[in-house]
């Protein structure tokens, strides 16, 4: 893909085109779609950011970065697969898939074998990079929610659905596995304020 202008001034008259190139407003169902799914990307990113900067040690900080630019790169693809139609898919286009849902659940695993038991809700917040692990889980929770009304009104790929199911608890976990690795409290829920 070689891209050599970034305006086009379509959108100027409050309209886009799809990958199928498909002209829909701006406001399209479809379009908030992965329109959510970029804004989300656009936090793991923030949390990279801030991971380089943090006092995390190196081995953890290089394994975590690692795993979040996979997730980088899977919500690229599932964009681009929600912004493509069903039938303007071509052969070889990069969808999640099963494996990628599955490998989300292992480092998830991986993540909860040095953590205590949850015994009660975890406010949002911490250290900085927890922080935003945290926004990214409440953004991923709106991407799955969005997705699920799309798939209702068009064909997407239903793995979609479960890729952003699962990225959300790998979030969480995540958002708990750096506050640990970094020694930073982890504030619950105070049922009785």
């Amino acid at each position: 893909m070689r891209i050599t202008k970034v305006y086009t001034r379509t959108g100027d008259r409050g309209m886009t085109r799809l990958v199928g190139g498909q002209q829909v407003p701006k406001d399209d169902l479809r379009i908030e779609t992965y329109g959510t799914s970029d804004e989300l990307n656009a936090i793991v990113g923030l949390v990279r950011a801030e991971l380089a900067r943090s006092e995390a040690p190196q081995a953890g900080r290089d394994q975590l970065d690692a795993w979040l630019e996979a997730v980088q790169n899977d919500l690229f693809n599932l964009g681009s697969d929600l912004a493509t139609e069903a039938a303007d898919r071509w052969e070889g286009m990069r969808l999640v898939n099963d494996a990628d849902v599955k490998r989300l659940e292992d480092e998830i695993d991986a993540m909860n074998e040095i953590l205590p038991p949850l015994k009660e809700f975890i406010l949002p917040g911490g250290g900085p990079v927890s922080a935003f692990l945290h926004q990214a889980r409440t953004v991923c929770r709106r991407a799955e929610r969005i997705t699920i009304t799309l798939s209702g009104r068009d064909e997407i790929n239903q793995c979609t659905i479960r890729y952003l199911n699962r990225l959300s608890d790998w979030l969480f976990v995540a958002g708990r596995w750096v506050a640990k690795a970094m020694g930073e409290p982890e504030f619950l829920w105070d049922r009785t304020r």
